[in-house]
């Protein structure tokens, strides 16, 4: 078989997989940024809490040493306090006791307070002391002796770099895990999508390894979505089997049809050519004309169907009033013949979907049928006949359509043969015209005559 030609494109392709890659690369780290802000902050509180349990604890063990001797606030500062800081081994402690009346009983008397001083709460906050930033408990004990009463405020403080360095381990193994389960997730997305993809790369070995003429329908199982992809495909390939259908119908009826009439031609001609009796010459020449009008009749209506076909599919529903389009293909009919032709219409609008041109073609082949075929007078005709449904009829005082080609009303070259007055497709065109517009071809005798024509159904106003 031969293999399909590649297609010329003006755009590079877009894997979808690379794409769907991407998108979720790009998720990916917006959520690992997310992940280190969250990360970071969680790390820092969980830093503060560990080490300001310390500094709270050495705090309250140094509060648990205030005593009051001889009027005086004394401090017996336990060794226990500054153990449980001493765990920090990178930080330095400062401390500092300040009595009742103000001052500063022991330790540094410069250490900061804090700048918003809740009164009679202990409060935690972060200061500089020494160049170095320091995290300080403030600690209120109430002291109410004899000679002394009042707040004793106990400040315990440490410098920030074991915390500092507590926070960034946490955070960094917070984004490691992330980061890590990202990786591991972006692979399984990328060969959940391989797997995901597979039906696509079925569905193109099913269309490639295809006869170049094999336009049948692909039935192949698929999920839902790719499912969709190819009722598409299927769609298309209707399409366009019907148009190649329609294409080749037509090389073949022209081919075959027209290739009798103009040897039919070539030989009245040859015999004109060789006839010298002015009577028996006048007479070629007479079914000369007459083959000429058949031939003429015949590309009309290979035109006309091949038209038909092809706007089958591609030519869009219009709003038409029926009685309009009835008027404009008795004026076509009437511009090249002498024949009259009777029009019977109602007073208003009669409303269908439909295509005009295609409408006009049907109704001039009904016409002209019934001109050549029947007796006159010819009546066309549009009458409602429900609500929902109206006709357009071609009545005449001829006996109708023979049994056997009623019969074969659709098809191509129901006649008996090609001559002057019929090439064999006025019905198969008509019948074309109402399959697209879903319509249906009625017929049937009269008391006097006979009539056909198209049952439409009619639009919604």
């Amino acid at each position: 078989m031969r293999p399909y030609p590649a297609l010329p494109t003006t755009n590079p392709r877009q894997s979808v997989a690379v794409r769907l890659g991407m998108a979720m690369a790009v998720i990916l780290a917006v959520v690992l940024l997310g992940t280190i802000f969250a990360a970071n902050k969680y790390g820092q509180d969980a830093a503060d809490e560990t080490f300001d349990r310390l500094l709270r604890g050495a705090a309250l063990q140094i509060a648990e040493r205030i005593l009051v001797t001889d009027g005086h606030a004394n401090v017996d500062l336990p060794v226990s306090a500054f153990e449980l800081l001493s765990l920090a081994r990178a930080d330095r402690v400062f401390y500092r006791i300040i009595g009742p009346d103000g001052k500063t009983l022991t330790g540094y008397g410069d250490l900061p307070m804090p700048k918003d001083d809740k009164g009679h709460a202990d409060q935690t906050y972060n200061t500089r002391y020494k160049g170095a930033d320091v995290r300080a408990y403030l600690l209120r004990r109430q002291l109410a002796e004899r000679f002394v009463s009042g707040d004793v405020k106990v400040i315990v403080a440490q410098t920030t770099t074991e915390r500092v360095a507590l926070a960034r381990s946490i955070t960094a193994q917070a984004v490691l895990t992330i980061a890590a389960a990202g990786i591991v997730l972006l692979l399984l997305v990328v060969v959940v999508m391989r797997i995901a993809l597979r039906p696509l790369a079925r569905v193109e070995r099913t269309i490639l390894e295809r006869d170049v003429n094999d336009l049948s329908p692909i039935d192949i199982a698929a999920p839902a979505e790719v499912a969709v992809l190819l009722e598409a495909i299927n769609r298309f390939m209707r399409r366009l089997d019907r148009r190649i259908e329609a294409m080749q119908n037509f090389v073949a009826d022209a081919a075959h049809q027209i290739r009798t009439p103009i040897t039919a031609l070539r030989a009245q001609s040859q015999l004109a050519l060789e006839e010298d009796d002015p009577e028996v010459l006048a007479r070629l020449h007479q079914r000369l004309h007459e083959r000429t009008v058949g031939l003429g009749r015949l590309a009309d209506q290979l035109l006309s169907h091949a038209l038909i076909a092809h706007r089958a599919d591609m030519a869009v529903s219009q709003e038409l009033d029926l009685r309009r389009i009835a008027l404009e293909a008795e004026r076509e009919i009437r511009a090249m013949s002498d024949e009259y032709i009777q029009v019977e219409l109602p007073d208003e609008p009669v409303m269908i979907k439909g295509d005009p041109i295609s409408l006009r073609e049907a109704i001039k082949n009904l016409l002209n049928n019934a001109l050549k075929h029947g007796k006159p007078p010819v009546i066309l005709v549009v009458t409602p006949v429900s609500d929902r449904h109206a006709c357009l009829l071609v009545r005449d005082c001829g006996q109708g359509i023979a049994p056997e080609i009623s019969a074969r009303i659709g098809e191509r070259f129901a006649s008996n043969g090609i001559g002057p007055d019929s090439a064999g497709l006025g019905l198969s065109i008509v019948s074309s015209v109402a399959s697209s517009h879903g319509a249906v071809l009625v017929r049937h005798s009269t008391g006097d005559g006979f009539e056909i024509g198209l049952e439409f159904v009619v639009s919604a106003s």
